[in-house]
């Protein structure tokens, strides 16, 4: 097992940073993997992780130490994550992108480009082998193809074999270094962005690109398939500093709840508790996607993105306390290989075959009902002619949700009891504290209407007797 790789990376000062609260700032770098943060209270706090990126680092820099390493494993069968994560205008879409990722010099290229040429870079060094590559990108929010704007719900899957799957998605074959960029290029241009206060152009939405690398083993051993994926996460948004309001304040509220369930998501994974946790996977999208991401079948590297401003230390001290907490995940990575053997005890169940099954269906479609060839499919299924691959793990996945919506309804309704009991305690003792107060009250009067009947008495006396002196005065 290994731990997930977190750096630290803050870019420089923004003109805006500049104007508003000058040139200070809040971190202090001591060697190329610690530094101090200044809080708000001017307490220093040291940090140490992997790698540090002060503003002078450039993007090369971070692929080198960050990327590189897991796009090498990708494209031998380990499938590889990278997560950039932080406020608002911190720096990930940029570390991600840079300015474009079609013209842009090299100096200044992101993550995305150098992973699209480094990927091709591999494959033409390596002779002997037989690549293919495929790609797609998705958006997290409403779970959105960005290829194909009209499929707005893809279904989240999970396979035994290939893991978390996005069924339905657009995905492409590309052949070069140039077709992939084109076609990323048109897909980024369908991403939701918009104004906000921190920053002109801030990404609305979680985007999430993935590609597939498979090679054919030599000698008909079977196929390895690395699956890598890049996600740029929407920034954290403190609606005071952003200014958002209407739709962008709509948009907000999904971007923090998504990140609040990945938080909670590593909480669950790093809590450090003897027995064997619930980890809510399931409660969003975003941590469904990334479940193999965060301790599962993966190499996962964290770039938290930081502003130096002292405006914003609160912001980077969250930024980097999750990052230190997603140090202690624990993943294991493994080489995804479908071995010969494998592949003959389900030759049945080809790729080929499915999609030769898949075209008759589509001809039929012309000239029968959609009953009819909905019947056909499902005989074509029952006889194995055709593979339903999702059919025995759909079964066991709903299982496995009916069984954890159970479990959490379950936890609800005890933390609602105990809520419950908790204020029928405080009711029943606010009552036992007016009862209490009631009867001291209720002596309290008894004795003034005691002493009132005292004085009355006394009152009576003497004007009894005042009035028989001063009938004695007038006698006399």
């Amino acid at each position: 097992m290994s731990n997930i790789t977190v750096c630290a990376r803050f870019r420089p000062l923004s003109s805006k940073e500049r104007r508003d609260h000058g040139d200070g700032v809040c971190i202090r770098c001591i060697d190329t993997e610690t530094f101090i943060l200044k809080d708000e209270k001017e307490e220093d706090i040291i940090f140490s992780f992997d790698r540090v990126f002060c503003e002078k680092s450039g993007q090369a820099e971070v692929y080198e130490f960050l990327v590189l390493p897991i796009v090498r494993d990708a494209i031998n069968g380990i499938n590889g994550t990278i997560i950039t994560y932080g406020q608002t205008g911190a720096g990930k879409t940029y570390s991600i992108e840079g300015p474009g990722i079609l013209e842009c010099g090299e100096q200044k290229k992101g993550i995305l480009p150098r992973v699209v040429d480094g990927i091709f870079e591999h494959i033409k060094s390596d002779k002997m082998a037989k690549y293919s590559i495929k790609f797609l990108t998705e958006l997290s929010s409403l779970l959105r193809d960005l290829f194909d704007l009209s499929k707005d719900n893809i279904q989240i899957k999970e396979s035994k074999i290939q893991g978390i799957l996005l069924s339905g998605a657009t995905e492409m074959s590309i052949m070069d270094p140039a077709e992939a960029l084109q076609s990323l290029s048109t897909g980024i241009a369908n991403r939701a962005v918009g104004e906000t206060q921190m920053n002109m152009a801030s990404s609305r939405s979680h985007c999430i690109y993935i590609f597939t690398v498979q090679q054919e083993l030599t000698g008909d051993k079977g196929m390895k398939t690395g699956k890598l994926v890049l996600v740029d996460l929407a920034g954290s948004e403190k609606v005071e500093k952003t200014g958002a309001e209407g739709r962008a304040l709509e948009e907000a509220k999904m971007i923090n709840k998504s990140l609040s369930a990945l938080g909670n998501v590593i909480n669950a994974l790093t809590c450090g508790s003897g027995r064997a946790n619930h980890i809510p996977y399931r409660d969003s999208k975003l941590t469904r996607i990334l479940q193999d991401a965060l301790g599962g079948n993966s190499r996962t590297a964290l770039l938290c993105c930081c502003s130096p401003s002292v405006s914003n230390a609160s912001e980077s001290l969250s930024t980097l306390r999750f990052g230190a907490r997603a140090k202690h995940i624990k993943a294991s990575p493994r080489v995804n290989c479908n071995e010969d053997k494998y592949s003959k005890k389900n030759e049945a169940l080809s790729p080929d075959k499915d999609e030769s099954c898949k075209r008759i269906l589509n001809k039929l479609k012309e000239s029968l009902d959609i009953e009819d060839v909905k019947l056909l499919e499902e005989l074509f299924i029952l006889e194995g002619i055709l593979f339903d691959p999702y059919s025995v793990e759909e079964l066991e996945s709903s299982y496995e949700d009916v069984t954890l919506q159970t479990i959490s309804s379950l936890q609800a309704a005890v933390e609602e009891l105990v809520f419950t009991v908790e204020e029928l305690k405080m009711e029943n003792y606010a009552l036992k504290a007016r009862i209490v107060a009631a009867e001291k009250l209720d002596v309290l009067h008894k004795e003034s209407c005691k002493s009132s009947n005292v004085l009355h008495k006394i009152l009576s006396a003497f004007s009894f007797f005042n009035g028989w002196g001063q009938s004695l005065l007038s006698g006399g």
